[in-house]
């Protein structure tokens, strides 16, 4: 009988461990959240004419730093933009003009 006790404590315990470690983990935004928040960022007095976002997050190194990202672009009668958004606080790590 003391195994079946111990078997279900620990059953127990294992799921409380989860429960915590996933509720401590931060979601990742949107997709289309975080390309929301780079238009507004970007747009300035520059009209955008078209957007475009990779909805699976990638590993982005910049200044010795890694990020998760999402990768991303915006297009302008001037130019065309290529950015990269963390995927966790929408913050905009790097952006740089496409050639």
């Amino acid at each position: 009988m003391a195994w079946k006790q111990w078997l279900v404590g620990a059953a127990v315990g294992a799921a409380v461990v989860y429960a915590i470690r996933s509720a401590s983990k931060p979601a990742l935004l949107a997709p289309e959240q975080a390309l929301a928040l780079a238009k507004a960022a970007l747009g300035g007095p520059r009209a955008i004419r078209g957007s475009w976002i990779q909805s699976a997050p990638e590993r982005y190194e910049k200044n010795g730093l890694a990020y998760t990202v999402y990768r991303g672009g915006v297009c302008r009668d001037d130019g065309d933009d290529e950015f990269f958004i963390n995927a966790y606080t929408g913050a905009i790590v790097d952006a740089k003009p496409l050639s």
